[in-house]
């Protein structure tokens, strides 16, 4: 796989990353970045599940949503959650599970945090087969994560796509501190630096700015997602999770 100017994926996401935060108060944007990138992740996760992308089969979601509707789905859901009213698990499982077991027809796809505290089917009161769940230490976008979520829209029919930050976050701590780490922890910073650089050492900031920044990433780097959402067939939005009162509230 190809990037420009031979510069390592990370590197490159958080170059672009940095241009976005920069222009962010200017309403400026920039098109076609990643697109190799992007193409070739979705390319290569299709061929594995032995999908032919040229013509992807969207299966029907579980309801004829727009994407407004779903994005109002899910924040009922986090209503629901946060007053303790949940109804989800009020569902017969065994018939959930029976109807999901040929295939999966989400409506809503949630890029979140890897943090145990962020369980992202009760956030929201959904349960199985509902949403199309991608997780990831800091809610960033890689090349692998951008290809999940395009197979979400494209092939599985999910009609919003939230990219949720959450409170006290701490691959965002990490990322501002910048400390020595082991392993590979230290291959997030670069990701959310752009967030860091925008909002310096506020970590809260720091944590919203990063959710935006994802989200726009995720508009501009897939040549599929941009698609759809130029055809008005998906909705891509930046959310807030407060770990303490269960709150979701949308950053725009």
């Amino acid at each position: 796989m190809k990037y420009k100017s031979e510069i390592s994926p990370t590197a490159y996401c958080a170059d672009v990353a940095g241009k976005i935060a920069r222009e962010a108060d200017t309403g400026s944007s920039r098109r076609g970045f990643l697109q190799v990138t992007a193409g070739g992740a979705l390319a290569g996760l299709v061929a594995a599940a032995g999908i032919e992308f040229s013509a992807p089969r969207a299966v029907l979601a579980q309801s004829k949503l727009s994407p407004d509707a779903a994005l109002q789905d899910l924040m009922d859901g986090n209503k629901r959650f946060a007053s303790g009213r949940m109804t989800a698990f009020e569902q017969d499982l065994a018939i959930l599970k029976q109807n999901t077991v040929e295939k999966q027809e989400p409506f809503a796809s949630v890029l979140s945090c890897a943090d145990s505290r962020v369980p992202v089917e009760l956030v929201f009161d959904q349960t199985i087969g509902h949403i199309f769940v991608n997780r990831v230490a800091g809610n960033i976008l890689t090349p692998e994560i951008i290809g999940s979520i395009e197979y979400g829209a494209a092939v599985l029919g999910t009609k919003v796509i939230l990219v949720m930050g959450h409170g006290s976050c701490g691959a965002v701590k990490a990322a501002i501190y910048g400390k020595e780490v082991p392993g590979q922890i230290s291959s997030l910073f670069p990701h959310i630096q752009p967030a860091v650089d925008q909002a310096g050492h506020d970590l809260e900031a720091a944590i919203r700015a990063n959710a935006k920044i994802q989200a726009a990433l995720l508009r501009e780097s897939s040549p599929v997602i941009s698609g759809l959402l130029k055809d008005g067939k998906v909705k891509v939005v930046a959310a807030y999770y407060d770990i303490g009162n269960g709150n979701v509230t949308l950053l725009e």
